[in-house]
């Protein structure tokens, strides 16, 4: 689902992967935010939804989003003729899927639609999250190991990084775009969990 995108690059990104320059382990946080709704039948929780969904742009509500915080410890070297180089970067990636929860018991049979409902929507948002990963693995990629001559204040090379992570920022933006349009198409994923919620009991 649309979502919007708050990150925080520390701008001393490096492009381009040198040979023998390896990515650390690492492991995105990843935390679940629900927010209460109300309803007893499938389409009253899906009323309640569209009143206290998460807004996008202050503006438009919909039923989930998927968020994210990036930040970075990197280490660069003056090499010995007056190139920095980039030796190491550690992201930290906090991942937030917002999600509704009833506020209250359900009645069995709706209980059964509402966790088909939502284990659905679920999904759907952990797509977003490895879309995520994925770019924090291309940043890693397209940076460790990269060497810029003549920079022996380690100055440029973080100028010259910048085009490069918003291409890749860009691009993740983008394949989230279309995953969205696809599973909200119609006949699509979400469009269907949608409609057995409120046809249901």
């Amino acid at each position: 689902m649309k979502r919007p995108i708050s990150f925080s690059f520390l701008l001393s990104c490096l492009l381009g992967l040198m040979p023998g320059a390896a990515a650390a382990e690492w492991t995105a946080t990843e935390t679940v935010q629900p927010y209460a709704i109300a309803g007893k039948s499938g389409a009253s929780l899906y009323a309640s939804i569209g009143e206290r969904g998460p807004q996008l742009g202050g503006r438009v509500r919909t039923i989930a989003h998927t968020n994210f915080k990036l930040t970075w410890t990197r280490k660069y070297e003056r090499q010995a003729d007056n190139a920095c180089k980039l030796v190491s970067a550690r992201p930290k990636l906090i991942i937030t899927y917002t999600l509704p929860k009833p506020s209250d018991r359900l009645p069995d049979a709706v209980e059964k639609s509402w966790n088909a409902f939502i284990t659905g929507v679920r999904n759907h948002e952990l797509v977003h999250g490895e879309q995520i990963k994925e770019m924090v693995r291309a940043i890693e990629a397209s940076t460790i190991g990269l060497s810029v001559p003549d920079d022996p204040d380690c100055q440029k090379i973080r100028l010259e990084m910048q085009p490069r992570l918003s291409a890749l920022s860009i691009a993740q933006r983008q394949k989230s775009r279309d995953f969205d349009r696809d599973e909200m198409s119609d006949g699509g994923n979400i469009q269907q969990l949608i409609l057995k919620l409120v046809n249901g009991p």
